[in-house]
């Protein structure tokens, strides 16, 4: 505790205000003047008499305070960023902090402040580091004449010094102190431009560079000039690699894979000095826009929900449908002429040859072997499947008789083979325990629900609002699933709805035409467009829509993590930092198929999680976060603000400075010592006044002087 003490000074309380004692004065001294002009007798005197009158006036008094020092205030700031954690950083970071704690807290007029300055959060998650704006929070309660200086404690990787460092001169001296290594070197990968978005199934252009810092002049990495690999991995899927030239902006060619984000990282090999892999590491998001849905609707024979099917698909309007529906066989004995029968020719060969792989989706809605479609074109189909197409089969009565789509080509890639029974009677489709799971059918039991009563009063309706069945359909084709998942039942809890994948390929088979029931709101209807919806996007591999998946993404300031399964899957995943720290991480399984699991994204960049052979990638913060571009320790960024508040910059590597108080004005670094400034601030708990000259005593003397005065001039 500092002791308190005193001081002792003289102060004036003038009886007159200032103007009339400078006019008394200014007219004293012309009268004094005008006398020794004179040389008139008694001028001694009556000087003595004004000066005495002058005293009496100003009514000086000796004032004693009683003050109370005030500690002045120093704070060290601790960078805690990502780039610490390269080499040794950190632990010559907690020694130098120790060393500081003990030296500062011996100080007794000293108060001492540490603060940590991570990445920003400012837009979200963690980009920079930001150690001047935690030094300026850290000290906004203190009174700048109580401010002895800052040390900061950092590889000098600071990003937000402000452009006039002269502002902060009253902060005291900001010293740093330098983590790392002179003449370190480090390989960076650069994004140097990302499309943002581009057409699923066509191409974009990225540019990426890789650098070896410290450049040259020339802007290219010094050392070795035989390139680098460049790995690339686009959601997760296998690699490929590239050779490419260091210091050369490269062009990067990728696909669009599918609607939505498309994440691309890449990543380059060690460089000939090699910081941390950190940066080594980029990744950029496209955005799949689809062009065009192009669909191929065949309708077997004309049937009420024939219109339902159309309806659906033309009310998207990203979505091109060709639409044909079969009015009668070629055999058929008739004498009336083709062009007669239909709009337009049914264009065989174009649709199903030459421009099948132009089709997004093909549906087959009710059809049946009727000699229009030869053998080979439906072998076509089947071939397009398997080549990464997307079928839609939905079954009509035929499906049970020998004229079934199963007892062509199709029936290769079709999951259900008929019975030859056709069931009629009425049932409502409900979702089986894989169902319930699966992203195409979990929770469409919630689509359908009833509109919540209202309270009496008109107010909310109350938690028991119960959800309204869908409504029942009245036919189903019975199947035997041969392979693939079955996500919805029907009658005597047959399969109804069979999703499977062939080759690069999906088909999905409806058992039944009665879903245009649900369309007409037949007893309350059913989630028709949405299935629908779903399954188109699932039969052409949307991401959102995977049964068996692993994704990651960030939620405020922590990394969620989701896997979806048809079966309960309780095994931990590995969460891999930035900084390559390995994490493992338990998930919870619920039942709508999805285990999650979370934990601190406590690092800007790129995350990876990893379950056996798959990975799912997490952006925290901007994808090339200032913060890992480039991770040498420098003095360049701090150095003009040293210069401007008087501080000093040092490497830690050469031992930590000696400490010193230092008055202000005084320098406050030097070769091998930083100083603090001492202020020598307080506060006044009392104050004693007592005149130097009493009241009686003035007039005492000024009476004499007068008497005096008057006996010389008079002689």
């Amino acid at each position: 505790m500092m002791n308190p003490f005193s001081s002792l000074s003289v102060s004036f309380e003038p009886l007159l205000p200032p103007w009339l004692l400078i006019l008394l004065g200014v007219l004293s001294l012309i009268g004094l003047g005008l006398m020794a002009w004179r040389r008139a007798r008694g001028l001694a005197w009556r000087t003595a008499t004004l000066a005495a009158l002058a005293l009496l006036l100003l009514d000086p008094a000796l004032v004693r305070e009683d003050r109370h020092p005030l500690k002045d205030v120093a704070v060290v700031v601790v960078d805690t960023s990502a780039s610490q954690a390269v080499g040794h950083r950190r632990e010559r970071t907690d020694a130098a902090l120790a060393a500081l704690k003990e030296k500062l807290s011996a100080m007794p007029d000293l108060d001492l402040r540490v603060v940590e300055a991570g990445t920003s959060t400012a837009g979200g998650k963690g980009e920079e580091t930001r150690a001047i704006d935690a030094l300026t929070q850290a000290v906004a309660d203190v009174p700048r004449r109580r401010l002895a200086g800052a040390i900061l404690l950092t590889d000098g990787q600071v990003h937000d010094v402000p452009e006039k460092p002269e502002n902060l001169a009253d902060l005291g001296p900001v010293h740093t102190l330098l983590t790392g290594e002179r003449g370190e070197g480090d390989r960076r990968l650069v994004l140097v431009r990302g499309p943002s978005y581009g057409i699923v199934g066509k191409t974009v252009t990225a540019t990426v560079r890789v650098e070896d810092l410290p450049l040259n002049a020339n802007g290219a990495g010094k050392g070795p000039a035989d390139g680098a690999l460049l790995t690339i991995r686009q959601d997760g899927q296998p690699e490929r690699q590239v050779p490419v030239p260091v210091g050369e902006d490269v062009p990067l060619t990728v696909t669009v894979g599918h609607g939505g984000p498309n994440l691309l990282e890449l990543s380059v090999n060690a460089g000939p000095a090699e910081l941390s892999m950190a940066n080594n590491r980029t990744a950029f998001i496209v955005n799949g826009v689809r062009d065009r849905l192009r669909v191929l609707l065949v309708s077997g024979e004309p049937h009420a929900g024939e219109r339902t099917w159309r309806d659906l698909l033309k009310a998207d309007p990203a979505v091109d449908l060709v639409h044909f529906t079969i009015l009668r066989s070629q055999e058929k004995s008739d004498s009336t002429p083709i062009r007669e029968l239909s709009l337009i020719q049914f264009p065989i060969r174009e649709l199903f040859e030459v421009k099948l792989n132009d089709f997004d989706l093909v549906i087959f809605d009710r059809y049946r072997q009727r000699n229009v479609l030869p053998m080979g074109y439906l072998a076509n189909i089947a071939e397009y499947v398997r080549n990464g197409g997307a079928f839609l089969e939905a079954s009509g009565p035929a499906y049970a008789t020998p004229l079934s789509l199963y007892r062509t080509p199709l029936g290769d890639i079709l999951p259900g083979e008929p019975t030859g029974t056709v069931t009629e009677q009425p049932y409502t489709p409900t979702l089986t325990a894989a169902g319930r799971r699966h992203p195409v059918t979990a929770g469409l039991d919630g689509y359908g629900e009833s509109a919540p009563a209202a309270s009496p009063a008109g107010g909310p309706a109350g938690s028991n609002a119960q959800k309204a069945p869908w409504g029942r359909w009245f036919r189903q084709i019975d199947i035997v699933p041969r392979q693939g998942t079955v996500v919805m039942n029907g009658a005597n809890n047959r399969p109804l709805v069979v999703l499977d994948r062939v080759g690069k390929g999906r088909v999905a088979q409806i058992a039944s035409d009665h879903m245009w029931l649900w369309s007409r709101g037949f007893e309350g209807g059913g989630p028709a467009a949405e299935l629908l919806r779903r399954l188109a996007h699932w039969l052409m591999k949307e991401p959102a829509l995977e049964e068996d998946d692993l994704k990651a993404h960030v939620d405020g300031d922590r990394l969620v993590v989701e896997r979806r399964s048809l079966k309960p899957d309780a095994d931990p995943v590995e969460v891999r930092s930035p900084s390559d720290a390995v994490t493992t991480l338990p998930l919870a399984d619920s039942p709508d198929g999805v285990a999650r699991g979370s934990l601190p994204a406590t690092e800007p960049g790129l995350w990876r999680v990893k379950d056996g052979d798959r990975t799912a990638l997490a952006v925290v913060g901007a994808l090339n976060p200032p913060e890992l571009a480039d991770m040498r320790t420098t003095p360049d960024r701090l150095a003009p603000l040293a210069k401007a508040t008087g501080g000093g910059v040092f490497w830690l590597a050469d031992g930590l400075p000696d400490l010193r108080r230092v008055n202000p004005g005084q320098s406050a670094a030097g070769s091998g010592w930083l100083g603090l400034r001492a202020n020598g601030d307080y506060t006044v708990t009392g104050v004693a006044r007592v005149p130097l000259v009493p009241a009686w005593l003035a007039l005492l003397a000024l009476a004499a002087l007068l008497v005096l005065g008057w006996r010389r001039e008079g002689r």
